[in-house]
């Protein structure tokens, strides 16, 4: 039996709303004003639009609106805890889940003392062995600046009670990853190619090169397969099918490595403009290498994809 993955009316409304929403309101010059800063005002414009609601009671739609929506929020590395957001709005009470989906709480989800989004959040998990722990700081929390931009924090956290994270809760997460990661590697792949196509050497365009097509069509072709990877988990996730850990765990994990693999690619091509803040895809790359190594860690993904061949 066949699954058709293309996205469906409401699909594509929610990707065209925020792609949008992030055109007009994330520019490159707003990425520039808010370097190493939080963007408070604009998380709470994301909320309005419902954006961190959907796949819960509060919100619209399921894991298909979700992987929809991440496409669009990662092609245009939209900041913030988004994934992080995803899984707390899956495990908090209905009156915390509530102010975070009106982005007047934020969470850091993380393993201390490092702590993502920490000068803030309001709310802190501890993601450790496959259980999330609620947290609350012990002491003033210390800035930390970070390559990937984000506003980090050293703390010192008190662990509370353990949060009920189950199976459904870990694979919306890695969707809204799989989904973020495969679209930002896409965008990375697709400036890489305009570049090949306008940098001439020896006469002709490097992309006319097969030691440069070769590399970029690569990585065009893992994005795409791992976009779909994430499109095939959501429906399995929205179908209750018990699976879902294992075919999202899946999506994460090759949404990550071909949106590395395009990062390096991408620099590769690039040269030294390809590490430059003001460059066309530094911001892209280092939010992708940020957001890959952020947890809950990739060891309990693959756990997951192992565990249905008794590995």
């Amino acid at each position: 039996m066949s699954i058709d993955l293309e996205p469906g009316d409401e699909q594509q409304a929610i990707h065209a709303t925020l792609a949008r929403f992030c055109a007009e309101r994330w520019s490159e010059a707003e990425q520039r004003a808010h370097e190493g800063l939080f963007p408070a005002a604009l998380w709470r414009e994301l909320a309005r639009l419902g954006a961190l609601a959907l796949a819960t009671p509060e919100g619209e739609g399921g894991a298909a609106e979700l992987v929809a929506a991440h496409e669009a929020l990662g092609a245009a590395v939209f900041p913030g805890p988004l994934c992080a957001s995803v899984l707390a709005a899956q495990i908090l009470p209905a009156d915390e889940r509530r102010a975070l989906l009106r982005g007047e709480a934020l969470v850091s989800l993380g393993a201390p003392p490092l702590m993502p989004f920490a000068p803030s959040a309001t709310l802190f998990l501890v993601a450790e062995g496959g259980r999330i722990r609620r947290a609350t700081p012990r002491g003033a929390i210390a800035p930390v600046e970070t390559l990937g931009g984000e506003p980090w924090g050293r703390v010192a956290l008190e662990p509370g009670e353990e949060l009920p994270a189950d199976a459904r809760a870990f694979a919306l997460h890695d969707l809204a990853q799989a989904a973020y990661l495969a679209a930002a590697g896409s965008e990375l792949v697709a400036r890489t190619a305009a570049h090949a196509r306008s940098r001439r050497q020896f006469g002709r365009a490097i992309g006319d090169f097969q030691a440069v097509a070769h590399p970029l069509a690569d990585c065009a072709m893992r994005c795409d397969a791992a976009r779909t990877l994430a499109r095939a988990a959501a429906c399995a996730w929205d179908a209750c099918t018990a699976d879902v850990s294992a075919l999202s765990a899946a999506a994460r994990l090759s949404a990550r490595a071909a949106a590395l693999a395009a990062a390096h690619t991408g620099h590769q091509l690039f040269g030294a403009q390809g590490i430059a803040l003001e460059g066309p895809v530094f911001r892209i790359s280092r939010r992708i290498r940020q957001l890959a190594s952020q947890p809950p860690d990739d060891g309990a993904a693959r756990a997951a994809v192992l565990a249905p061949y008794g590995l």
